[in-house]
């Protein structure tokens, strides 16, 4: 009877994807459904899927500044997470993947399915400090501004 209970326990796995920038929500939604089908092929449980959106990355992936990112949450073993990474390296639009364990010998029935979320993502060019904004660029274009600082501090001590 032990061994029956400890088959039902679970590991729980995310992993978070980056897909190309270009690629539109239909196909962002169409990747996701072949990701839970995998997962319930291979006896796990998604928990919730989040699309974090379009953001800007730290280095180039696959020669573009920015990607879509997304994150799932599920329930497996390790050899669905080496059949999700299978096919996340066989899919063009996934640009870079990884997965991580969260915890071990986790019950299914404890874990409930919550709904997929969706976020913005950065705004491209309208966020503050965006590159149109800082046109005179580094410390010189701050220096007048310490300047009037400055002299504003000046004119109190004066009185």
């Amino acid at each position: 009877m032990a061994e029956t209970q400890a088959a039902k326990r679970l590991r729980e796995y995310e992993t978070i994807f980056l897909v190309k920038p270009d690629l539109t929500d239909d196909n962002v939604d169409k990747l996701k459904e072949r990701v839970r089908g995998i997962v319930s092929r291979e006896g796990g449980k998604v928990l919730r899927f989040t699309v974090w959106g379009k953001k800007k990355t730290l280095f180039p992936v696959a020669k573009q500044p920015r990607a879509i990112y997304v994150h799932t949450s599920f329930l497996g073993d390790g050899k669905l997470v080496a059949e999700i990474e299978r096919n996340l390296r066989n899919i063009d639009e996934v640009t870079r993947y990884i997965s991580v364990k969260i915890a071990d010998e986790v019950d299914p029935e404890s874990r409930p399915v919550l709904e997929d979320l969706k976020l913005a993502g950065d705004v491209e060019e309208t966020r503050p400090g965006a590159p149109a904004e800082r046109e005179g660029g580094g410390f010189r274009s701050e220096a007048p501004e310490f300047a009037a600082v400055d002299s504003e501090e000046d004119s109190p001590e004066e009185a």
